[in-house]
């Protein structure tokens, strides 16, 4: 089981570079960031799990964290975690993706979402009843574009005719796409269209992973898809190093550490600690 990092990189936590060389000098498998293009006033739901702290207003965009990462590390994988597809041009992000995965060499995972914040996804014009419909053409579509010389796609939402697009991404056929939502929800698109899944937390309805991961390759199996195949990322990582040996013998492929918006002073003795953690995960 692998370890990586979460954080929502913001004008006064550590940089997107100094964190990157940090995680990989410490054995870190991956960095993980957040997006939120801006949080509206008033809002019918709130965050899953809780109030919305000042760094969901604050966050960066996750294409220029990444690649500001991507540029000082060679090893470390670079992730959305999630992006919001469902706010986003399809034919544009699309290139961002494979642009970011050239410019890391392959490193990148697409993390996606289709999201909570109502008021946030209309501003951009999209229909909050309808975004898992969207997501799902879009990521379809997204396909094609990696992987055809003259890609086109014709769906309810998304549509396109015929079309020349480059660069393809570095990664065959196209980097990892890691659904992340309540399990319920997110291991159904998963089996659907992507190649792993990232459960919310058990308050979002996700239940322990003695649960879900059983239950993931149940439905894998009937649906007529290789449970190894789906690879699962749990956010929430504690310093216990028994539940992580607990949960890497239940299957789950990687947990990452959750790091505040803070400066390098308080997110370095973090990382010390789990870069010990992490060797004896490997003994």
């Amino acid at each position: 089981m692998d370890i990586g990092a979460a954080i929502f990189f913001t004008e006064y936590s550590i940089t997107p570079t100094e964190l990157a060389i940090a995680l990989e000098e410490r054995g870190f498998d991956s960095l993980w960031v957040a997006e939120h293009s801006h949080i509206p006033v008033t809002r019918r739901f709130n965050v899953p799990g809780g109030e919305l702290t000042k760094q969901y207003y604050d966050v960066m965009d996750p294409f220029v964290t990444l690649s500001a990462a991507a540029a000082v590390t060679k090893r470390l994988k670079l992730g959305t975690g999630v992006c919001l597809v469902i706010q986003r041009d399809t034919i544009q992000t699309a290139k961002l993706v494979a642009s970011l995965d050239q410019v890391s060499n392959g490193r990148f995972l697409f993390g996606i979402g289709c999201g909570w914040n109502a008021e946030e996804m209309e501003d951009h014009g999209t229909v909050y009843e309808t975004r898992t419909l969207k997501m799902r053409e879009q990521i379809e579509a997204m396909k094609e574009i990696w992987t055809k010389s003259k890609p086109e796609y014709h769906g309810e939402i998304v549509n396109f005719p015929p079309m020349m697009t480059w660069p393809k991404p570095v990664q065959k056929p196209h980097p990892p796409i890691i659904v992340g939502g309540a399990f319920r929800f997110a291991a159904r698109r998963a089996i659907r269209y992507g190649d792993g899944l990232i459960p919310q937390a058990p308050s979002a309805g996700s239940g322990s992973p003695e649960e879900f991961m059983p239950r993931l390759h149940q439905m894998a199996e009937e649906a007529g898809r290789d449970p190894q195949t789906l690879s699962v990322t749990l956010g929430g990582a504690t310093e216990d190093l028994d539940l992580l040996k607990r949960n890497r013998d239940l299957g789950i492929a990687r947990m990452n550490v959750r790091l505040p918006p803070a400066k390098a002073d308080e997110i370095l003795p973090v990382l010390d600690r789990w870069a010990k953690l992490i060797r004896q995960l490997r003994a």
